[in-house]
């Protein structure tokens, strides 16, 4: 198989199994969380000023107080590259050109040149997210082999985009195969991994916001 044959495949069969794949995925893990069930709640409702599913939402959004001060790799890190991903990937053009073709629908695109400095801020800060987690011993000791590589799946489809759109390292045709292969991987894995509290973050926050709430937690 050549380059243009790779890509090809990569933007055709093996685009469809990806997708495939992602979608079954997400909602089978949806429908395997929405379905537990809870025992419903007995006690008496104690609401408290400040204490709903919002609330907490909000709340576990921004940094604990001095959290920041005390990790700022962590936070700052971490806010960076997620902010940094979700443009890349739903401002960038050729992202928007391909959603388009999957769903139909289209909206304005940022510049490329932004879209690049985009990325490279992006990858700078999942790099010093992976060197602070290395060379910190308790983060070292709590990471498992999934946390590693997570990070690989997410950072190799930043690092090809941008060394495709560069012309950088190989040729084009089979860089970008390289760059679609890689988010298709990334696809295939999420909702059974880690990654798929991209879909669970803000449910489950909410949740527990509410719950709390009811007892009179503000959380």
């Amino acid at each position: 198989m050549n380059e243009l044959q790779l890509l090809t495949w990569a933007r055709g069969p093996g685009l469809d199994i990806a997708v495939g794949i992602f979608v079954l995925g997400v909602l089978w893990r949806l429908i395997e969380i929405y379905t537990l069930g809870r025992k419903k709640d007995l006690a008496a409702p104690r609401r408290a000023a400040g204490a709903s599913g919002l609330h907490t939402v909000f709340r576990r959004s921004l940094a604990p107080p001095g959290m920041l001060k005390r990790s700022p790799v962590s936070y700052i890190g971490g806010y960076t590259f997620h902010i940094g991903l979700a443009i890349i990937v739903f401002l960038g053009a050729p992202h928007i050109l391909l959603i388009s073709n999957l769903t139909g629908l289209s909206w304005p695109a940022l510049p490329a040149q932004l879209i690049d400095l985009v990325a490279v801020v992006t990858m700078a800060a999942m790099l010093v997210m992976l060197f602070d987690r290395i060379t910190k011993p308790a983060k070292r000791f709590l990471s498992t082999f999934e946390d590693w590589f997570t990070w690989t799946v997410t950072f190799l489809p930043v690092l090809t985009g941008w060394l495709a759109v560069q012309h950088l390292l190989l040729p084009y045709t089979t860089m970008l195969a390289l760059h679609i292969l890689s988010a298709e991987i990334l696809l295939i894995v999420l909702p059974f991994t880690k990654l798929f509290h991209a879909f669970t973050l803000f449910g489950s926050r909410w949740y527990n916001g509410s719950a709390n709430a009811r007892k009179g937690v503000p959380v």
